[in-house]
């Protein structure tokens, strides 16, 4: 069993899939007052629901989700957190050598982590 769907609690949906979708550079499947949607790849949708109506109730703060995405070298996460950096998003961490690769964490409007890296090589 895979998960397909990440969901996360936003405040206002409708700005969220802006942010989103400049973030991943394509529109939304829908979007709503309540909730949107977008098809990260063909196995795996991202889900923003209004924190005010979803069901049941989140009480998490906020930071405690992270989104990580893949990338293919220590150029593209420079490159990257450059351009993160240059759209506003805060910053929480600079491109760093971790455990697991190179790595930076940024986070959108309702304080969800965002980390792109590059994964150490194995073996």
């Amino acid at each position: 069993m895979q998960p397909t769907y990440i969901l996360l609690a936003v405040d206002k949906p409708l700005t969220s899939a802006i942010f989103y979708e400049t973030l991943l550079g394509t529109a939304p499947l829908e979007a709503q007052e309540t909730f949107a949607l977008f098809r990260m790849d063909p196995a795996t949708m991202l889900g923003l629901w209004s924190k005010h109506t979803i069901e049941p109730p989140v009480h998490v703060p906020a930071g405690s989700a992270e989104l990580c995405f893949v990338l293919e070298s220590c150029e593209a996460v420079d490159a990257c957190h450059e351009r993160w950096k240059a759209q506003g998003l805060p910053i929480l961490q600079a491109p760093v050598e971790a455990d697991f690769g190179y790595t930076f964490t940024a986070t959108d409007p309702d304080g969800h982590r965002l980390r792109a890296f590059r994964p150490s090589e194995q073996g």
